[in-house]
């Protein structure tokens, strides 16, 4: 039998789920951004290498959360606002989208961002450690998103599976990690962090209060509805 880790075990960047040219062909399909806001945001993250979800990922989100009604969403990691873009267009006025992050110039960029395409006022946005201001937040959530340092990625989990409600989503993004969780040698970018996310993984996959899917579309994005 093949070893299908063989040709990428000393090059895990190699392995890309999804053919680039039919994520090209994917992009091509998603209809033009309604927003030169959109674009800006996106041109910043390529300037800064920011790690954003970008637009398969972004919509993908969106519907996620408008499959089940989501009118109340929990982003663990909210950068300048761009998956916040998503998730506060579809969860629509009467909803609300609680955003987290360290650094206060991510916060001013998702208010510029974001009020200029009147979405600001939906959204609640925290500065500080996400695991923190989660524990600082009440009640029940239709999403908890995570895309948090990928080490506290199992803690993530710990703590937002027993906030989502039933018929709720966990979604967390990188969870393929460029490949690294499928190969034996590989370089991570800070130590633990692929262990980390092939725990995570796992103990989503392992909880029976879940149903769970890998979508494998850019770095992979896992979906789990609490039953």
């Amino acid at each position: 039998m093949t070893d299908i880790r063989s040709p990428t075990t000393e090059n895990p960047s190699v392995l890309i789920p999804v053919n680039p040219v039919i994520e090209a062909y994917m992009r091509g399909l998603v209809a033009p951004s309604d927003h030169p806001v959109l674009l800006e945001m996106e041109e910043l993250a390529r300037r800064e290498h920011f790690p954003i979800v970008d637009r398969l990922v972004g919509v993908f989100l969106a519907t996620q959360a408008k499959m089940i009604n989501a009118k109340r969403v929990f982003e663990f990691g909210s950068g300048y606002g761009y998956s916040a873009y998503w998730f506060v267009r579809a969860v629509g006025a009467a909803g609300q989208v609680v955003c987290s992050d360290a650094d206060p110039l991510n916060m001013e960029r998702a208010e510029k961002y974001l009020t200029s395409v009147d979405l600001w006022n939906q959204v609640q946005f925290h500065i500080g450690m996400a695991q923190d201001v989660f524990s600082q937040t009440e009640g029940l959530f239709d999403i908890c998103y995570n895309d948090v340092d990928k080490g506290d990625y199992p803690e993530v989990w710990q703590m937002a599976k027993d906030r989502i409600r039933p018929g709720g989503l966990y979604i967390a993004d990188n969870v393929l990690w460029h490949g690294r969780v499928a190969v034996e040698n590989f370089i991570d970018v800070m130590p633990g962090w692929t262990e980390a996310i092939v725990q995570h993984n796992q103990m989503i996959f392992d909880d029976p209060a879940f149903d769970a899917f890998i979508n494998p579309t850019r770095d992979g994005v896992i979906v789990a509805r609490r039953k």
